[in-house]
């Protein structure tokens, strides 16, 4: 599909061996939880997903599309390691506060840097933010159930989706454009990134209208009542005199001269 859009060039895909039963074991030992099963069973077809793709911008091509699910060695645990290498640096943990709003209703709560959550790397983006596979209620016992979470620049939470596959689905679906989980932030893609969802995947863009009734899609504009003619009173304009006014009263006055001189010569005859 990618080879096959227009502009797309360098469609690069990275194959992987699998990963090796023993590797995973060891992970999950190492950081005291149980991967989920959908996750295990990908790691076991191939370690990892890499593919990358790019636009000919003036014959020169220009990366754009990038897909990244890290290994198994690059599922690293986050939030637990120091910004400094200093003693008593600020970690991560520390951005928590105890005031702030849980989830309620139909919000899920939160994830945590601290020991209420466990949460791995996914995918780095890019630098854009990071995707994370987030283990909820790590304390007393880590809960098997697990989610994946978009974390942006500005650390604030977004929820992705439930299950490894289906965020799986969803990364496909986006083919990797620039920015794409932004998406599902309140505040969307940047302009920049909109252009290149218009041109390669218009659809996703609309993900919140197409939720919406169908009536919002229906054009109320009714175009009899947009280009209907106002009845106006017809302005009579004035015709104008076939003569200017100062001709005219000369005309006038070189008759009445001629008049009065016939008759003075007639009386004088």
């Amino acid at each position: 599909l990618l080879e096959t859009s227009p502009g797309v060039a360098e469609v690069m895909f990275v194959e992987k061996e699998p990963a090796e039963r023993h590797t995973i074991i060891s992970w999950e030992q190492k950081n005291s939880c149980v991967l989920p099963e959908d996750l295990k069973n990908f790691y076991l077809m191939t370690d990892g997903f890499q593919m990358t793709w790019s636009v000919k911008t003036d014959d020169t091509p220009m990366p754009l599309g990038s897909m990244v699910i890290n290994s198994v060695s690059k599922l690293c645990w986050l939030g637990g390691s120091s910004m400094y290498t200093l003693p008593n640096a600020a970690t991560l943990a520390d951005l928590e506060d105890d005031t702030d709003e849980e989830g309620n209703g139909d919000k899920p709560e939160r994830p945590h840097f601290d020991s209420r959550s466990l949460i791995f790397e996914l995918d780095p983006c890019n630098g854009t933010g990071k995707v994370c596979l987030v283990y909820k209620r790590a304390k007393p016992v880590v809960s098997p159930d697990t989610e994946i979470w978009f974390l942006d620049r500005a650390l604030y939470w977004h929820c992705l989706t439930k299950t490894f596959t289906a965020y799986y689905r969803l990364l496909i679906t986006h083919l990797g454009l620039p920015q794409w989980q932004y998406a599902f932030t309140s505040y969307g893609v940047s302009p920049q990134a909109k252009q290149w969802f218009n041109m390669y995947k218009p659809i996703t863009i609309n993900t919140a209208l197409l939720s919406e009734e169908a009536d919002s899609f229906v054009n109320k504009l009714d175009p009899n009542k947009v280009f209907k003619s106002k009845n106006k009173t017809p302005v009579m304009k004035k015709k104008p005199p076939s003569q200017p006014a100062g001709s005219q009263k000369s005309h006038t006055s070189m008759t009445s001269s001629k008049t009065s001189s016939l008759a003075g010569n007639s009386s004088r005859k």
